[in-house]
């Protein structure tokens, strides 16, 4: 795959950051997202691409743009075919409410290397490098915990797991804290949480909980590129979302999904934008006289290489982000 394409990956999420940073703090998480959705399609349909979205804003009759199944790119003959996976915005609701760690994300790879997750829940488990065939997600919480501890050199006191704040995961809080390890509780936006286990000095070593299926396959992308470790498994709530497991390939829809069944290969691509300030990156800056600055990471698990990208852009010379509602 032409590595080029990483930064033109750059390019959709860093336009999708920018559309919606507009709807900071304004209480509208819908007007955030369709403004990154379409910033992400106008721009990938600039491409020199053949892609197909597998993992998007939901089916064909469910959303207007960046659909399951779309095809996406310049139209061009004889282009790269790939895989594209996408979210828009991880995280609309902090961008309504002018919250941390708020990101635009995408990743591509091959045609048939990226699982076509559906749109339901995912039990996931992720941790860095140090945490590769010390941790599984059948363990029980508390001796994941202590061998991670023991991988990265702490107490369990040092240790650090961020848990999506809901209901479902009070159990698993009660757990973690009667093993005296740290909790870090987030509202929302668990890609940029999950990566952040595999980022040195970030704050959290592990992170645990029910999340989104879609978003699983996303922060696995970015975590094979970091060498990092991430298993899932799906949770149908019904006999609905158990046939639709079936029809789109997946054999026995309780299985633990490693890395090898999330990504395949090692010819993945992702790209993250920071909409608003986070651990992993910081939040797109209005900083006047028709110039925003964007802060974003692309990976390349072929050659593991993070790169860490800062750019300045003039609104004005970009007729994409001219048609913002202000």
């Amino acid at each position: 795959m032409d590595r080029n394409l990483s930064l033109n990956l750059v390019r959709v999420t860093e336009a999708a950051a920018i559309r919606s940073s507009y709807f900071l703090g304004k209480g509208d998480k819908n007007g955030a997202d369709g403004a990154a959705v379409e910033a992400m399609r106008s721009m990938f349909n600039e491409l020199p691409i053949e892609g197909t979205v597998v993992i998007g804003e939901g089916e064909m009759d469910e959303a207007p743009m960046l659909y399951i199944g779309e095809v996406v790119g310049n139209g061009q003959e004889d282009v790269t075919k790939v895989d594209i996976a996408v979210d828009p915005v991880d995280g609309t609701t902090l961008v309504a409410n002018g919250l941390p760690n708020a990101i635009a994300v995408a990743a591509c790879a091959p045609k048939g290397c990226l699982l076509h997750a559906p749109d339901m829940y995912m039990d996931k488990i992720a941790a860095g490098p140090l945490a590769v065939d010390c941790i599984h997600i059948d363990l029980p919480i508390e001796m994941n915990i202590r061998r991670l501890a023991r991988a990265l050199g702490k107490e369990v006191s040092e240790v650090t797991v961020s848990i999506l704040n809901r209901e479902r995961h009070q159990d698993i809080i009660d757990r973690v804290r009667k093993l005296g390890a740290r909790i870090k509780l987030f509202e929302a936006g668990d890609i940029a949480q999950a990566i952040a286990t595999c980022i040195e000095n970030s704050g959290c070593d592990l992170m645990v909980g029910i999340g989104g299926a879609p978003e699983g396959v996303l922060a696995a992308a970015a975590i094979k590129a970091l060498g990092g470790v991430f298993q899932g498994r799906l949770v149908p709530a019904d006999e609905e979302e158990f046939k639709r497991c079936e029809a789109m390939g997946l054999e026995d829809p309780l299985k633990v999904l490693e890395m090898s069944d999330l990504v395949k290969g090692e010819e993945v691509l992702f790209a993250a934008t920071g909409v608003t300030d986070g651990e992993l990156l910081n939040g797109v800056r209005h900083i006047g006289n028709d110039k925003v600055k964007t802060y974003s990471v692309v990976m390349r698990a072929e050659t593991g290489t993070v790169r860490n990208i800062e750019a300045t852009h003039r609104i004005s010379k970009k007729p994409e982000y001219t048609k913002i509602k202000r």
